[in-house]
């Protein structure tokens, strides 16, 4: 089966590239730059099921003076599960998403988890199941 899932993947970088002084420029901390313009981590979705690896908007990068950059794009990923239903309807599924840069390893971006589980601010109830947990965990792959 496949499980499609409305995202949005936050991810924070420092790129001391794009650090300032706002006293020379009239006081000014926070920009909001197209996200094209500056250099991005390639986090995919690596066990997608669909061929889709990126995210699904571009949307502008919040750039703070120090260098510090947040990037909250949207993306609408689908990623293979295995469907167990010897319980039916009283089964449990367990869907995993797996992200990754593509082209760097563990020794030149360190993914760091926010926080131990996703959240659900803004997640829609369904009728036919219900989300038991979302925890989050951190896998290094040596090679």
């Amino acid at each position: 089966q496949i499980m499609t899932a409305n995202v949005w993947l936050t991810q924070h970088w420092v790129d001391y590239r794009l650090s300032w002084d706002p006293a020379r420029y009239e006081g000014i901390d926070k920009l909001r730059i197209p996200s094209r313009h500056i250099w991005l981590p390639d986090i995919v979705l690596y066990n997608n099921a669909d061929g889709t690896y990126e995210v699904t908007v571009f949307t502008n990068a919040i750039v703070l003076f120090n260098g510090s950059v947040n990037w909250l794009p949207p993306a609408i990923y689908k990623s293979a599960c295995k469907i167990e239903v010897k319980h039916f309807p009283f089964d449990q599924q367990n869907c995993t998403l797996k992200f990754r840069s593509w082209t760097y390893d563990h020794t030149e971006i360190d993914l760091i988890l926010k926080s131990e589980v996703a959240s659900m601010d803004d997640f829609t109830p369904s009728g036919e199941w219900d989300i038991l947990a979302l925890p989050g965990r951190r896998t290094v792959n040596p090679l």
